[in-house]
């Protein structure tokens, strides 16, 4: 987030040139301070009065002065946004005499930009487009977007015409072969700040023969681990392929069939995936594994209860670079655990 402190100066008067330097810090920072108007002093004078109005209202009055080197900071409070003042400053002299200098400028307080993006409604990689709204008008936007393949088919910059805040604003990307892995947009706003998102809901599911594993247990038998063995070749391969484009995770999901209790099923399959993702890690794999039981909640094949099903008896391997978006009914938000 850029942060913002901007000043104006103001040229004064003839009569006044030689006594005052003006000037204004016009926008800043939400949290960092108000704008202000800064009188410095560089001759001896008997003192000033400076007179603002904001957006038309009420007039306010500053009364100061002070010796030659010194700056006096008057800083101007209002709301969040833009701001119109208009007034004058009056310096009066040591011989008596008074300068008047005309005063008219904009202040503004801006507000941290952020972006709204509602994944399962505004990013489509298969269509190659991104929604996206924000709480301040911005004039450009800057898009890239990285294949798993490896090539970049957007690196570029996206002009907007200061919509308003809360527009629906949408960029997109060529077609390219392979899968969006990585969609980086980072827009700036009128005001000067900026900000970004990267986002990805990119994911390769490694096929595989199932474990069995003993009723009730989640050791892996010795005639049970070749499938291991094959499955993390698999894991290595893509991570070979994928693995230098960005970080990506292991996910392990595990299921059960209906036989035996909802609660027991969910713990047992829990155990199961920890002991798969265990005996990867033990064996080589370098990338975070996280894993989570779904028990009997999430069945491949919809069965009454106390039914044995063995496609039901499973677990998913997941490459993916954020938490997967897991497709069916699942009746709760996962919590992964990292071995």
């Amino acid at each position: 987030m850029k942060q913002i402190v901007l000043f104006l100066a103001l040229l004064p008067s003839l009569a006044l040139a030689d006594s005052v330097n003006v000037s204004i810090k016009t926008q800043v920072m939400k949290g960092q301070g108000l704008p202000a108007v800064m009188i410095e002093i560089l001759e001896p004078i008997a003192g000033f009065r400076l007179t603002l109005s904001r957006d038309g209202g009420k007039l306010q009055e500053w009364k100061g002065g002070g010796r030659p080197g010194v700056t006096r900071t008057i800083e101007l409070s209002h709301p969040d946004g833009q701001a119109k003042w208009a007034g004058e400053l009056v310096i009066n002299l040591p011989n008596g005499t008074t300068g008047t200098m005309p005063m008219e400028f904009e202040t503004e307080i801006v507000g941290q930009l952020a972006i709204a993006v509602d994944l399962k409604k505004d990013f489509d990689p298969v269509a190659r487009k991104l929604r996206f709204t924000v709480n301040q008008p911005i004039v450009k936007a800057h898009l890239k977007v990285l294949m798993d393949t490896g090539a970049v088919v957007a690196d570029d910059d996206i002009a907007f015409e200061s919509e308003p805040a809360g527009t629906r604003l949408e960029v997109s990307w060529p077609e390219a072969k392979g899968q969006a892995m990585l969609v980086s947009l980072r827009v700036f706003a009128k005001s000067g700040v900026f900000n970004g998102v990267e986002l990805t809901n990119w994911q390769v599911n490694i096929p595989h023969e199932e474990v069995n594993f003993a009723s009730g247990k989640w050791d892996v038998a010795a005639q049970e681990t070749a499938k291991l063995e094959k499955s993390l070749g698999l894991i290595q391969d893509a991570v070979d392929k994928y693995g230098s484009l960005a970080q990506i995770k292991l996910y392990i999901l595990g299921h059960t069939d209906t036989v035996g209790p909802t609660a027991s099923n969910r713990t047992l399959s829990f155990n199961r995936a920890r002991t798969i993702g265990s005996w990867f890690k033990k064996r080589g794999l370098r990338i975070p594994v996280l894993y989570e039981g779904f028990g009997e909640e999430a069945p491949l094949v919809a069965t009454s209860d106390e039914t044995d099903e063995p496609k039901n008896r499973r677990a998913d391997y997941l490459l993916s670079i954020g938490e997967p978006a897991l497709t069916g009914a699942y009746p709760f938000q996962p919590k992964w655990q990292r071995l």
